[in-house]
Protein backbone atom coordinates (compact mmCIF):
# COMPACT_ATOMS: atom_id res chain seq x y z
CA UNK A 1 0.00 0.00 0.00
CA UNK A 2 3.07 2.35 0.94
CA UNK A 3 4.29 1.76 -2.37
CA UNK A 4 0.78 2.81 -4.54
CA UNK A 5 1.06 6.11 -2.49
CA UNK A 6 4.62 6.60 -3.58
CA UNK A 7 3.70 5.76 -7.19
CA UNK A 8 0.42 8.37 -7.10
CA UNK A 9 2.29 11.24 -5.45
CA UNK A 10 5.60 11.11 -6.83
CA UNK A 11 6.77 10.67 -3.60
CA UNK A 12 10.13 8.50 -3.17
CA UNK A 13 9.47 5.66 -1.59
CA UNK A 14 12.26 5.99 1.25
CA UNK A 15 11.27 9.50 2.04
CA UNK A 16 7.32 8.23 2.45
CA UNK A 17 8.26 5.16 4.76
CA UNK A 18 10.46 7.54 6.45
CA UNK A 19 7.56 9.79 7.00
CA UNK A 20 5.37 6.74 7.89
CA UNK A 21 7.48 5.72 10.85
CA UNK A 22 7.65 9.54 12.24
CA UNK A 23 4.47 10.23 12.27
CA UNK A 24 4.29 6.77 13.98
CA UNK A 25 6.28 8.04 16.67
CA UNK A 26 4.81 10.93 17.35
CA UNK A 27 1.09 9.15 17.63
CA UNK A 28 2.95 6.88 20.26
CA UNK A 29 4.88 9.89 21.88
CA UNK A 30 1.57 11.91 22.30
CA UNK A 31 -0.92 9.33 22.38
CA UNK A 32 0.10 6.52 24.10
CA UNK A 33 -3.49 5.83 25.21
CA UNK A 34 -4.50 4.33 21.72
CA UNK A 35 -2.67 1.67 22.57
CA UNK A 36 -5.11 1.02 24.88
CA UNK A 37 -8.36 1.05 22.95
CA UNK A 38 -9.60 -1.83 20.58
CA UNK A 39 -8.00 -2.50 17.25
CA UNK A 40 -8.65 -0.14 14.56
CA UNK A 41 -11.37 1.67 16.56
CA UNK A 42 -12.59 4.97 15.07
CA UNK A 43 -11.27 6.91 18.01
CA UNK A 44 -7.65 5.45 16.95
CA UNK A 45 -8.34 6.55 13.08
CA UNK A 46 -9.94 10.07 14.14
CA UNK A 47 -6.81 10.99 16.04
CA UNK A 48 -4.51 9.79 13.16
CA UNK A 49 -6.34 12.06 10.56
CA UNK A 50 -5.68 14.65 12.34
CA UNK A 51 -2.01 14.13 13.42
CA UNK A 52 -1.35 13.32 10.16
CA UNK A 53 -2.40 16.35 8.66
CA UNK A 54 -0.61 18.28 11.22
CA UNK A 55 2.62 16.49 10.41
CA UNK A 56 2.09 16.78 6.47
CA UNK A 57 1.59 20.34 7.09
CA UNK A 58 4.42 20.97 9.50
CA UNK A 59 7.05 18.90 6.91
CA UNK A 60 5.51 21.19 3.98
CA UNK A 61 4.13 18.13 1.85
CA UNK A 62 0.67 17.90 0.49
CA UNK A 63 -1.00 14.84 -0.03
CA UNK A 64 -4.07 14.26 -1.76
CA UNK A 65 -7.04 13.02 0.22
CA UNK A 66 -7.59 9.32 -1.59
CA UNK A 67 -3.29 9.41 -0.53
CA UNK A 68 -3.88 10.89 2.85
CA UNK A 69 -6.87 8.27 3.83
CA UNK A 70 -4.05 5.18 2.70
CA UNK A 71 -1.27 6.88 4.88
CA UNK A 72 -4.07 6.91 7.98
CA UNK A 73 -4.81 3.30 7.25
CA UNK A 74 -0.82 2.43 7.05
CA UNK A 75 0.12 3.60 10.37
CA UNK A 76 -3.59 2.52 11.85
CA UNK A 77 -2.39 -0.87 10.80
CA UNK A 78 0.49 0.14 12.49
CA UNK A 79 -0.41 1.01 15.65
CA UNK A 80 -3.96 -0.57 16.29
CA UNK A 81 -3.17 -4.06 14.30
CA UNK A 82 -1.08 -6.39 12.26
CA UNK A 83 0.87 -4.63 10.23
CA UNK A 84 0.98 -4.77 6.14
CA UNK A 85 -1.52 -8.21 6.69
CA UNK A 86 -3.98 -6.43 8.40
CA UNK A 87 -6.03 -6.04 5.92
CA UNK A 88 -5.94 -9.62 5.03
CA UNK A 89 -7.40 -10.10 8.47
CA UNK A 90 -10.35 -8.15 8.09
CA UNK A 91 -11.34 -10.01 4.18
CA UNK A 92 -13.68 -12.86 4.75
CA UNK A 93 -13.01 -14.48 1.44
CA UNK A 94 -9.41 -15.31 3.05
CA UNK A 95 -9.06 -18.48 5.00
CA UNK A 96 -5.27 -18.60 5.48
CA UNK A 97 -2.44 -16.30 5.21
CA UNK A 98 1.22 -17.60 5.37
CA UNK A 99 3.70 -15.64 5.68
CA UNK A 100 7.37 -16.66 4.16
CA UNK A 101 10.31 -14.10 5.18
CA UNK A 102 9.22 -10.51 5.16
CA UNK A 103 9.08 -10.33 0.96
CA UNK A 104 6.60 -12.80 0.50
CA UNK A 105 2.81 -13.53 1.38
CA UNK A 106 0.49 -15.98 0.32
CA UNK A 107 -3.05 -16.28 1.17
CA UNK A 108 -5.95 -19.40 0.63
CA UNK A 109 -9.33 -17.52 -1.26
CA UNK A 110 -11.44 -20.39 -1.70
CA UNK A 111 -9.73 -22.92 -2.10
CA UNK A 112 -6.79 -21.60 -3.68
CA UNK A 113 -3.25 -20.07 -3.34
CA UNK A 114 -2.48 -16.85 -4.05
CA UNK A 115 0.75 -14.83 -3.92
CA UNK A 116 -0.34 -11.32 -3.05
CA UNK A 117 2.11 -8.20 -3.42
CA UNK A 118 2.13 -7.20 0.54
CA UNK A 119 5.80 -7.09 1.68
CA UNK A 120 7.31 -6.04 5.13
CA UNK A 121 9.61 -3.35 5.68
CA UNK A 122 12.33 -6.28 6.81
CA UNK A 123 12.32 -8.59 9.23
CA UNK A 124 12.87 -6.95 12.08
CA UNK A 125 9.00 -5.55 10.61
CA UNK A 126 7.84 -9.09 10.96
CA UNK A 127 9.42 -10.38 14.19
CA UNK A 128 7.79 -6.59 15.41
CA UNK A 129 4.45 -8.25 14.27
CA UNK A 130 4.96 -11.60 15.25
CA UNK A 131 5.76 -9.98 19.25
CA UNK A 132 2.01 -8.02 18.68
CA UNK A 133 0.05 -11.10 17.84
CA UNK A 134 2.00 -13.68 20.67
CA UNK A 135 3.08 -11.20 23.64
CA UNK A 136 -0.84 -10.77 24.64
CA UNK A 137 -0.69 -14.62 24.88
CA UNK A 138 2.06 -15.07 27.48
CA UNK A 139 4.13 -16.59 25.03
CA UNK A 140 7.89 -15.45 22.78
CA UNK A 141 9.71 -16.46 20.05
CA UNK A 142 13.62 -16.56 20.22
CA UNK A 143 16.39 -18.42 19.83
CA UNK A 144 16.01 -20.85 22.51
CA UNK A 145 12.45 -20.98 21.94
CA UNK A 146 12.22 -20.58 18.09
CA UNK A 147 8.26 -21.53 17.46
CA UNK A 148 4.70 -21.00 19.41
CA UNK A 149 1.14 -21.75 18.81
CA UNK A 150 -1.60 -19.87 19.67
CA UNK A 151 -4.47 -17.65 18.60
CA UNK A 152 -5.50 -14.18 18.00
CA UNK A 153 -8.93 -12.42 19.52
CA UNK A 154 -11.18 -13.27 16.68
CA UNK A 155 -10.27 -17.24 17.02
CA UNK A 156 -8.26 -17.14 14.04
CA UNK A 157 -4.38 -19.80 14.67
CA UNK A 158 -1.33 -18.97 14.61
CA UNK A 159 1.90 -20.50 14.08
CA UNK A 160 5.35 -18.90 14.25
CA UNK A 161 8.48 -20.54 13.53
CA UNK A 162 11.89 -18.36 13.25
CA UNK A 163 15.34 -19.13 12.72
CA UNK A 164 17.49 -21.19 12.90
CA UNK A 165 14.74 -23.55 12.16
CA UNK A 166 13.03 -21.63 9.56
CA UNK A 167 16.27 -20.84 6.41
CA UNK A 168 14.64 -18.14 4.69
CA UNK A 169 13.54 -15.96 7.81
CA UNK A 170 10.40 -15.81 9.95
CA UNK A 171 7.84 -17.78 9.02
CA UNK A 172 4.02 -16.98 10.08
CA UNK A 173 1.01 -18.95 9.14
CA UNK A 174 -2.54 -17.70 10.15
CA UNK A 175 -5.59 -20.18 9.76
CA UNK A 176 -9.07 -18.04 10.21
CA UNK A 177 -12.09 -19.21 11.48
CA UNK A 178 -15.20 -16.65 10.23
CA UNK A 179 -17.89 -15.92 11.80
CA UNK A 180 -19.86 -18.47 10.06
CA UNK A 181 -20.99 -20.98 12.23
CA UNK A 182 -21.65 -23.78 9.64
CA UNK A 183 -24.55 -27.15 10.82
CA UNK A 184 -24.72 -30.22 9.31
CA UNK A 185 -27.45 -28.72 6.63
CA UNK A 186 -24.98 -25.97 5.24
CA UNK A 187 -22.56 -28.94 4.60
CA UNK A 188 -25.01 -30.15 2.59
CA UNK A 189 -24.99 -26.51 0.66
CA UNK A 190 -21.84 -26.84 0.37
CA UNK A 191 -21.34 -29.94 -1.34
CA UNK A 192 -19.39 -31.80 1.17
CA UNK A 193 -21.97 -34.53 2.04
CA UNK A 194 -25.40 -35.54 1.10
CA UNK A 195 -29.10 -34.75 2.71
CA UNK A 196 -28.92 -38.35 3.52
CA UNK A 197 -25.67 -38.36 4.98
CA UNK A 198 -26.32 -35.16 7.32
CA UNK A 199 -29.81 -37.15 8.69
CA UNK A 200 -27.48 -39.88 9.48
CA UNK A 201 -25.05 -38.50 11.72
CA UNK A 202 -27.41 -35.99 12.92
CA UNK A 203 -29.09 -39.20 14.72
CA UNK A 204 -25.59 -40.90 15.67
CA UNK A 205 -24.60 -37.82 18.04
CA UNK A 206 -27.86 -38.07 19.18
CA UNK A 207 -27.58 -41.53 19.73
CA UNK A 208 -24.36 -40.70 21.38
CA UNK A 209 -21.81 -42.71 19.18
CA UNK A 210 -18.32 -41.93 19.32
CA UNK A 211 -17.46 -40.09 16.32
CA UNK A 212 -13.72 -39.91 14.42
CA UNK A 213 -13.10 -37.42 11.99
CA UNK A 214 -10.14 -37.94 10.10
CA UNK A 215 -8.47 -36.60 6.51
CA UNK A 216 -5.49 -34.55 6.31
CA UNK A 217 -4.75 -31.10 6.91
CA UNK A 218 -7.36 -28.42 5.59
CA UNK A 219 -9.20 -30.82 4.82
CA UNK A 220 -12.23 -29.30 6.83
CA UNK A 221 -12.22 -31.48 10.07
CA UNK A 222 -12.92 -28.72 12.63
CA UNK A 223 -15.77 -27.54 10.58
CA UNK A 224 -17.17 -30.79 10.17
CA UNK A 225 -16.93 -31.35 14.45
CA UNK A 226 -18.37 -27.99 14.38
CA UNK A 227 -21.26 -28.63 12.35
CA UNK A 228 -21.70 -32.14 14.78
CA UNK A 229 -21.44 -30.75 17.51
CA UNK A 230 -24.87 -28.32 16.08
CA UNK A 231 -26.82 -31.85 16.30
CA UNK A 232 -26.34 -32.08 20.10
CA UNK A 233 -29.65 -30.86 21.84
CA UNK A 234 -29.28 -27.60 22.78
CA UNK A 235 -28.91 -26.98 26.48
CA UNK A 236 -29.34 -30.41 27.81
CA UNK A 237 -25.78 -31.55 28.45
CA UNK A 238 -22.64 -30.37 29.45
CA UNK A 239 -20.11 -30.28 26.88
CA UNK A 240 -16.59 -30.21 27.36
CA UNK A 241 -13.80 -28.96 25.10
CA UNK A 242 -9.91 -30.34 24.81
CA UNK A 243 -7.76 -28.25 22.81
CA UNK A 244 -3.89 -27.27 21.57
CA UNK A 245 -4.79 -24.09 20.82
CA UNK A 246 -8.85 -23.06 20.86
CA UNK A 247 -10.72 -23.46 17.62
CA UNK A 248 -13.86 -24.70 18.02
CA UNK A 249 -17.17 -22.48 17.99
CA UNK A 250 -20.05 -24.84 19.67
CA UNK A 251 -23.05 -23.01 19.48
CA UNK A 252 -23.97 -24.09 22.69
CA UNK A 253 -24.98 -22.51 26.53
CA UNK A 254 -23.46 -25.04 28.30
CA UNK A 255 -19.84 -25.40 27.52
CA UNK A 256 -16.62 -25.86 29.10
CA UNK A 257 -13.32 -25.05 27.24
CA UNK A 258 -9.81 -26.62 28.00
CA UNK A 259 -6.53 -25.20 26.23
CA UNK A 260 -3.22 -26.82 26.71
CA UNK A 261 -0.05 -24.68 28.14
CA UNK A 262 3.38 -24.95 27.23
CA UNK A 263 6.54 -24.44 29.61
CA UNK A 264 7.61 -21.56 31.03
CA UNK A 265 11.10 -19.77 30.44
CA UNK A 266 12.54 -22.18 33.00
CA UNK A 267 10.72 -25.28 31.57
CA UNK A 268 7.91 -25.37 34.02
CA UNK A 269 4.48 -25.36 33.76
CA UNK A 270 3.14 -26.77 31.25
CA UNK A 271 -0.31 -28.50 30.70
CA UNK A 272 -0.29 -30.99 28.59
CA UNK A 273 -3.60 -32.74 26.64
CA UNK A 274 -3.42 -35.69 28.97
CA UNK A 275 -3.66 -33.35 31.71
CA UNK A 276 -6.59 -31.62 30.68
CA UNK A 277 -8.48 -35.10 29.66
CA UNK A 278 -7.87 -36.34 33.15
CA UNK A 279 -9.15 -33.27 34.30
CA UNK A 280 -12.13 -33.41 32.64
CA UNK A 281 -13.10 -36.71 33.86
CA UNK A 282 -13.80 -35.22 36.87
CA UNK A 283 -15.64 -32.37 35.61
CA UNK A 284 -18.90 -34.03 35.29
CA UNK A 285 -19.29 -33.86 31.12
CA UNK A 286 -21.80 -34.96 29.57
CA UNK A 287 -19.79 -35.14 26.42
CA UNK A 288 -15.99 -34.73 26.02
CA UNK A 289 -14.86 -33.31 22.79
CA UNK A 290 -10.93 -33.22 21.76
CA UNK A 291 -9.81 -30.79 19.03
CA UNK A 292 -7.64 -33.12 17.83
CA UNK A 293 -5.66 -36.28 19.25
CA UNK A 294 -1.89 -35.72 17.88
CA UNK A 295 -0.38 -38.22 20.52
CA UNK A 296 -0.74 -40.29 24.22
CA UNK A 297 -3.96 -38.66 24.95
CA UNK A 298 -5.42 -41.30 22.55
CA UNK A 299 -4.79 -43.49 25.73
CA UNK A 300 -6.99 -41.32 27.58
CA UNK A 301 -9.28 -40.33 25.22
CA UNK A 302 -10.42 -44.14 25.06
CA UNK A 303 -10.33 -44.47 28.60
CA UNK A 304 -12.82 -41.97 28.69
CA UNK A 305 -14.85 -43.46 25.85
CA UNK A 306 -15.22 -46.93 27.47
CA UNK A 307 -16.02 -45.62 30.90
CA UNK A 308 -19.48 -44.22 30.31
CA UNK A 309 -18.61 -41.01 28.26
CA UNK A 310 -20.25 -42.10 25.33
CA UNK A 311 -21.06 -39.08 22.34
CA UNK A 312 -17.69 -37.65 22.23
CA UNK A 313 -16.06 -36.27 19.00
CA UNK A 314 -12.37 -36.15 18.12
CA UNK A 315 -10.39 -35.73 14.87
CA UNK A 316 -7.44 -37.17 13.69
CA UNK A 317 -4.88 -36.59 10.22
CA UNK A 318 -5.45 -40.12 8.24
CA UNK A 319 -5.43 -40.90 4.70
CA UNK A 320 -8.29 -42.98 4.65
CA UNK A 321 -10.50 -44.19 7.65
CA UNK A 322 -8.56 -47.28 8.72
CA UNK A 323 -5.36 -45.34 8.69
CA UNK A 324 -6.76 -42.82 10.95
CA UNK A 325 -7.77 -45.71 13.44
CA UNK A 326 -4.13 -47.45 13.20
CA UNK A 327 -3.17 -44.11 14.04
CA UNK A 328 -4.89 -43.76 16.76
CA UNK A 329 -3.81 -47.80 18.50
CA UNK A 330 -0.07 -46.22 17.74
CA UNK A 331 -0.43 -42.98 19.83
CA UNK A 332 -2.30 -45.35 22.43
CA UNK A 333 1.00 -47.09 22.24
CA UNK A 334 2.87 -44.32 22.94
CA UNK A 335 1.13 -43.12 26.16
CA UNK A 336 3.62 -46.06 27.63
CA UNK A 337 0.92 -48.06 29.67
CA UNK A 338 2.87 -51.29 28.99
CA UNK A 339 -0.17 -52.21 26.49
CA UNK A 340 0.42 -55.37 24.56
CA UNK A 341 -0.59 -54.40 20.70
CA UNK A 342 -3.46 -57.07 20.79
CA UNK A 343 -4.95 -54.98 23.89
CA UNK A 344 -4.93 -51.38 22.26
CA UNK A 345 -6.26 -53.05 18.99
CA UNK A 346 -9.49 -53.75 21.46
CA UNK A 347 -9.48 -50.68 22.92
CA UNK A 348 -9.71 -48.64 19.85
CA UNK A 349 -12.53 -51.11 18.34
CA UNK A 350 -14.84 -50.52 21.26
CA UNK A 351 -14.69 -47.21 21.59
CA UNK A 352 -14.64 -45.96 18.58
CA UNK A 353 -18.44 -46.71 16.64
CA UNK A 354 -17.54 -44.39 13.18
CA UNK A 355 -15.27 -42.91 11.30
CA UNK A 356 -15.89 -39.95 8.97
CA UNK A 357 -13.40 -39.75 6.37
CA UNK A 358 -12.87 -36.02 4.40
CA UNK A 359 -10.97 -35.30 2.06
CA UNK A 360 -9.84 -31.63 0.23
CA UNK A 361 -9.80 -31.52 -3.82
CA UNK A 362 -7.45 -29.79 -5.48
CA UNK A 363 -9.81 -26.89 -6.80
CA UNK A 364 -10.52 -26.60 -2.98
CA UNK A 365 -13.60 -28.37 -2.59
CA UNK A 366 -13.93 -30.09 0.85
CA UNK A 367 -15.68 -33.74 0.44
CA UNK A 368 -16.75 -36.32 3.17
CA UNK A 369 -15.63 -39.38 1.02
CA UNK A 370 -16.77 -42.20 3.70
CA UNK A 371 -18.83 -42.98 6.30
CA UNK A 372 -17.70 -46.47 8.27
CA UNK A 373 -18.74 -48.29 11.58
CA UNK A 374 -15.70 -49.93 13.21
CA UNK A 375 -17.02 -53.23 13.08
CA UNK A 376 -13.82 -55.22 14.87
CA UNK A 377 -10.45 -55.97 14.70
CA UNK A 378 -7.69 -58.59 13.79
CA UNK A 379 -5.92 -59.73 16.73
CA UNK A 380 -1.83 -58.89 16.21
CA UNK A 381 0.04 -61.68 13.60
CA UNK A 382 -3.28 -62.84 12.52
CA UNK A 383 -3.90 -61.91 8.38
CA UNK A 384 -1.14 -59.88 7.49
CA UNK A 385 -1.87 -59.12 4.34
CA UNK A 386 -5.56 -57.73 5.59
CA UNK A 387 -6.04 -54.15 7.20
CA UNK A 388 -6.40 -54.68 11.02
CA UNK A 389 -9.47 -52.90 11.43
CA UNK A 390 -12.76 -54.48 9.95
CA UNK A 391 -14.59 -51.23 9.14
CA UNK A 392 -18.47 -51.76 7.34
CA UNK A 393 -19.05 -48.78 4.91
CA UNK A 394 -22.21 -46.42 4.91
CA UNK A 395 -21.62 -44.24 2.87
CA UNK A 396 -18.94 -43.36 -0.13
CA UNK A 397 -17.91 -40.48 -2.94
CA UNK A 398 -17.47 -42.57 -5.73
CA UNK A 399 -19.13 -43.33 -9.35
CA UNK A 400 -22.19 -44.85 -8.19
CA UNK A 401 -24.38 -47.50 -10.19
CA UNK A 402 -26.93 -45.97 -12.68
CA UNK A 403 -24.79 -42.76 -12.61
CA UNK A 404 -22.61 -42.67 -15.78
CA UNK A 405 -18.73 -40.89 -15.35
CA UNK A 406 -20.95 -38.94 -12.30
CA UNK A 407 -19.44 -38.74 -8.87
CA UNK A 408 -22.05 -38.86 -6.02
CA UNK A 409 -22.77 -40.21 -2.97
CA UNK A 410 -23.62 -43.64 -2.53
CA UNK A 411 -24.92 -45.56 0.19
CA UNK A 412 -23.13 -48.94 0.49
CA UNK A 413 -25.00 -50.23 3.72
CA UNK A 414 -26.21 -53.81 3.39
CA UNK A 415 -27.09 -56.29 6.13
CA UNK A 416 -27.72 -55.74 9.83
CA UNK A 417 -25.11 -53.32 11.45
CA UNK A 418 -22.10 -54.64 13.51
CA UNK A 419 -23.40 -56.55 16.48
CA UNK A 420 -21.99 -54.75 18.87
CA UNK A 421 -23.22 -51.18 17.24
CA UNK A 422 -26.50 -52.78 17.45
CA UNK A 423 -26.46 -53.49 21.18
CA UNK A 424 -25.31 -50.23 21.75
CA UNK A 425 -28.36 -48.50 20.28
CA UNK A 426 -30.78 -50.80 21.37
CA UNK A 427 -29.83 -50.28 24.75
CA UNK A 428 -30.25 -46.19 24.26
CA UNK A 429 -33.25 -46.65 22.25
CA UNK A 430 -31.94 -45.72 18.62
CA UNK A 431 -32.00 -49.71 17.34
CA UNK A 432 -33.39 -47.41 14.07
CA UNK A 433 -30.59 -45.39 13.22
CA UNK A 434 -29.80 -47.84 10.12
CA UNK A 435 -33.42 -48.41 9.26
Amino acid sequence: MTSSVANREGFPLSELVQLTAMVQEVILRENSDLLRDARNSQRVRAVLRRRVDEILLTSGRVLGRLARTELVEIISNEIAGYGPIEPLLQEDSVCEIMVNGPNEVYIERHGHLQKTDIRFRDTAHLMEVIGRMIAPLGKRVDRSQPYADGRLPDGSRIHVIIPPLAVQGPLLTIRRFRGRHHDLPRLVQLGTLSPAMADFLARGVAARLNILISGATASGKTTTLNALSAAIVPNTERIVTIEDAAELCLQHEHVVSLETRPPNVEGNGATTMRDLLRNALRMRPDRIIVGEVRGPEAFDMLHAMMTGHDGSLSTVHGNNSVDALVRIENMVLMAGEGLPVSVARYQVANAIDLVVHQVRFADGRRRVMEIAAVAGYRASGEELDKPPYQLWPLFRYQNCVGQAEKESFCLLADGPPPQRLQEKLASRGAGDLFL
